[in-house]
Parts: structure tokens; sequence; C-alpha cells
């Protein structure tokens, strides 16, 4: 029996780095930047957006325990790229470049 090695192994048109803007939710609207995927959960921790507020223990004599507010998870489905040219979210297409595989702009062709 032939094991797959890819199995469970996502790709994503999206990475961390990237601008982009949320299209549903609180935050509708909001830019910010990827700062890490959450390949497990399908999601994005976008900065400055979808803040939480959490309640955290006083780990030793010099921190402060309370409530502090933290980035939460966004599905992936809910944010779109955003094009440097057009500076709205867009869809991402890929072309050719030699033997390079580059991700550009669906609407103006720019490279993303």
């Amino acid at each position: 029996m032939v094991k797959n090695v890819n199995v469970g192994k996502k790709k994503y048109k999206i990475h961390k780095g990237d601008t982009v803007q949320v299209l549903s939710g609180k935050d509708k609207g909001k830019q910010g930047e990827i700062v890490r995927m959450v390949t497990k959960k399908d999601a994005v921790i976008v900065s400055g957006l979808n803040l939480v507020k959490k309640a955290v223990k006083r780990r030793s004599q010099q921190d402060q325990g309370g409530i502090i507010e933290v980035e939460a998870p966004l599905h992936v489905s809910k944010v779109g790229i955003v094009c440097k040219k057009c500076s709205r979210p867009v869809r991402i297409g890929y072309k050719f470049d030699g033997d390079k595989k580059i991700r550009v702009c669906r609407k103006c062709g720019e490279a993303l």
C-alpha cells in the first residue's frame, strides 16, 4: 500500500506578510498585515484586527495579570489580498515568469 505524503498539506494563495482587507464581520473594510497563518484552522491572524479580550493569569512577581486584548484568528475566506495598484481586495491569478510562478492581480495584472 502506497502512502501519499501530501495528504493534509494545504496550499493558500495568501501568505504571511501580505496586506489584506477584511470582507465580512465586525472589522469589515479594515486593512492589516498577516502576522501568522493557522493552517490547522484555515485561519490567519491579522495585525490590529479582530481584537478580543483575554484574561491572563499572573505568572511571576513582575508580571501583571488581568485582561488584555489579543488578535484572534480570522477564517481565510473572510479576508482578501489588497492589490497595490488597485488598492482594493482582489482575486489572485498566477503567471509564469521564466521558470518562476508569480501571483498576479486578476483585475490589473500587477504582480503581488
